[in-house]
Order: structure tokens, then sequence, then C-alpha cells
């Protein structure tokens, strides 16, 4: 039924939470697990919002690449137990992210991919250029006016993709 899966993540909480759906569907129908990491050029190394990025300077593209300049404490994003070393660029956050996540799977073939733009544009264009039949993404449960303000990647993708979306929400603490 699947052959390739894709689990877009930004290594947060909320897509952590969809990983374990990912890999179980892969396993079931013996599908490719590909694991995107989209970076939206004008934020942070996650793609969140600069609110969000509380100890992270703010960010200068330096030789085509964004530099982080410091970040005081990564734990605060809630993005990924490793945060980019001091002056790592975005790709190289969403390079190790991916990496991490791969290694991290085992019993199903994975391929990893780290893009750059809008994330629920790339998302989609990598699921229509890879023959993706199903993408797992997490949901942060964001509501009212938060979801308005920030936005949700994970509702424009089921909105606007031709692939099924399986969403999953990240488990209250």
């Amino acid at each position: 039924m699947y052959q390739n899966i894709l689990f877009p993540t930004d290594g947060s909480d909320g897509s952590e939470a969809a990983l374990d759906h990912a890999v179980e569907h892969a396993g079931t129908y013996d599908a490719t697990l590909h694991v995107l990491f989209v970076a939206k050029d004008d934020f942070g190394p996650s793609g969140m919002v600069e609110k969000e990025h509380e100890g992270v300077e703010r960010s200068e593209m330096v030789g085509g690449e964004e530099i982080v300049r410091e970040r005081a404490d990564a734990s605060k994003t809630g993005m990924t137990n490793k945060p980019p070393a001091k002056g790592g660029s975005v790709r190289e956050h969403g390079l190790a992210l991916v990496e991490d996540v791969a290694d991290s799977v085992s019993g199903v073939p994975v391929e990893t991919a780290v893009l750059s733009g809008d994330p629920y544009k790339r998302i989609r264009e990598y699921a229509e250029d890879h023959d993706v039949d199903l993408v797992v993404m997490g949901t942060h449960g964001r509501t009212g006016v938060d979801r308005y303000l920030l936005g949700s990647v994970t509702e424009k993708v089921v909105r606007t993709a031709d692939q099924p979306v399986l969403t999953v929400r990240m488990r209250e603490a």
C-alpha cells in the first residue's frame, strides 16, 4: 500500500511524537522512510519564529550560510537535544537532525534530505518528487490566536498535499 513515507521534522516534541508512527507504518508496509528537514531562510535554525528562540541572538548570512551567533540555552527552543554548534549553519543543524533521526531508526530503509525555503511548500514538492504515498507529521496542538499568528506547517500540508497526511498530536506532559 505504501512504498515511500515522508517524515518531515523540525526536531520539536511534536514531530518526535510522530516518528514512532512513521517508523511503524514503514515497517508494516516495507516502505522507505524519508526524513526531511526544511529551514525557513529568514528564521532561526529551526524555522520557528524568533520569539520562540529565547537565548538565540539574531543570525546573519555569511558567505551564503546562515550563522547562529550565540545560544544561551538550547533547551528553551524545544527543538532538539542537539543544538547547532556555536557558529553552525542552519544546514548543519538540519543535517545533524535528520542523521540523528536516521540513526535512531532500525528495520526500515531511510533516506534523508535537508532543504531550504517555505516549509510547507518544500514538503509538498519533496512528496511529489519522491513519489511519497503518505506524509506523517507532528502537530504542536496550538489553538486560537497562537495558531492564527504562528500558522501551522502541518495544517497547510494537510490542506494542500495530494498525498494522505497522518497527523500526530504531541502528548501533554
